[in-house]
């Protein structure tokens, strides 16, 4: 959410930055209403403020004016109609607090000045891992390696659940664990995350503070559970950051680094008929996510330091990769700065998105509260969030499978996964 006084201070500067995004008509009318409805709430403010001291001194008046056993009628009368106006003044602030915080909720974060301009096509590589290795034979498409290793079933998935619901079997099923333990492990044990198991559903709180309600919602992307007013979790970015929604944080317990094994639940309402084939975009998928509380004059660091994090897991899987400063029209709603790791697959012949690292700065904190102290008796001030994929699986089961791929149909396991697999190669049962 953005600081309706910076909205105030310098509306141009907001709309201008909020005009990189691409939106500017939706954005500018918005800022508009904004500003309008700051004027009143201020003017009524100051009318309220001046009619409840004018109630007090009048009320003193009143006491004087009985002690010295003097009507005091028409002062009465007088507060009749200031309370009247007060109430009347009470209720029209609810209503303009209630829609300026809904607009505020609507309007996304203000993108970096460094990111550049433009949508998808103007994303800049800043730097790539690895050479894509060279094939004496041609290789083949994750789906057919898959299903003929058995791996996993999309047609099993899709009888019990529909499309993009995939089922992982025999050493498929381990895959899965295996990168998940060993993500888990290097956080945990490498990178100083401490590990969490959140729940997998959150409240609509939950999701309005990390901006995921209203527009995620809206867009029909999210599964909702209305009869208990809940949410599958899209990420576990969502409890994660929540952790600390409403709290005051001690200055020295920053940095705060969590990670945490979650599946995610997206309906992708946007994305009918696109990369439909194996595990490109499927409903539900595993990831492993890192979340970071932050003061504001670390946040900047810490976003390398987090996109480093993500980038050693495929470092360590010796997977070719990419990564992107994303450009202001292509960046999520609740960022201010995103880097995208991008792994080579060959049978596919694409870069595939493995993790989004993303500074949100102070936007979702001031959607849900999370401030702390910089020192002791100075004000609270919001902390800033990051989150990162590190990293999620169907597309990095994707690179793995591909990359790794012999002629004899055969797929080569990297070392450093081969203590929790079991096994050097993954072969035909």
């Amino acid at each position: 959410m953005l600081d309706v006084k910076l909205v105030r201070q310098d509306p141009g500067g907001v709309r201008a930055r909020l005009a990189a995004r691409g939106a500017a008509a939706e954005t500018d009318a918005a800022v508009d209403r904004v500003l309008a409805l700051d004027a009143e709430r201020r003017a009524l403010v100051a009318e309220g403020d001046g009619l409840k001291a004018r109630r007090n001194a009048v009320s003193q008046e009143v006491g004087e004016r009985k002690r010295r056993r003097e009507s005091a009628d028409e002062l009465i009368a007088e507060m009749a109609q200031v309370n009247a106006r007060i109430k009347e003044i009470d209720a029209r602030l609810r209503q303009v607090e209630g829609e300026s915080d809904d607009l505020l909720l609507r309007i996304p974060n203000l993108t970096d000045p460094s990111l550049p301009p433009g949508g998808e096509e103007s994303n800049a590589v800043v730097r790539t891992w690895g050479e894509p290795r060279g094939f004496d034979f041609q290789p083949r498409p994750h789906w057919e390696i898959g299903a003929e290793l058995g791996l996993f079933d999309l047609a099993a998935g899709a009888r019990v659940a529909g499309s993009g619901f995939p089922v992982y079997t025999g050493m498929g099923a381990r895959l899965q664990r295996a990168l998940i333990n060993f993500f888990l492990d290097l956080h945990t044990r490498e990178h100083g995350y401490t590990e969490v198991e959140p729940p997998f559903v959150v409240t609509r709180q939950s999701m309005e503070g990390t901006g995921q309600y209203p527009r995620f919602v809206e867009d029909g992307d999210a599964y909702a559970l209305p009869e208990d007013g809940l949410y599958l979790i899209p990420t576990s970015e969502v409890p994660l950051t929540n952790l600390h929604r409403d709290a005051l944080l001690e200055a020295e317990r920053l940095p705060i680094a969590y990670t945490a094994y979650s599946p995610c639940f997206r309906r992708e309402a946007g994305s009918a008929g696109k990369d439909t084939r194996g595990l490109l975009r499927v409903h539900q998928f595993d990831k492993v996510e890192l979340v970071r509380f932050e003061r504001p004059e670390d946040s900047d660091a810490a976003l390398e330091a987090l996109t480093g994090h993500a980038e050693r897991v495929l470092q360590l899987l010796g997977l070719p990769y990419r990564v992107l400063l994303l450009a202001s029209g292509d960046i999520g709603f609740s960022a201010a700065k995103t880097y995208d790791l991008e792994v080579w697959a060959p049978g596919v012949d694409r870069w595939l998105e493995v993790s989004s690292a993303t500074n949100t700065r102070d936007f979702q904190a001031r959607r849900a509260g999370i401030r702390y102290r910089p020192e002791a008796g100075a004000k609270p001030e919001y902390v800033h969030t990051l989150n990162a994929s590190g990293v999620a699986l169907p597309r990095t089961v994707v690179a793995l499978l591909e990359n790794g791929q012999q002629p004899d149909g055969s797929v080569v396991v990297p070392e450093p996964l081969r203590p929790y697999l079991g096994t050097d190669r993954l072969v035909r049962p």
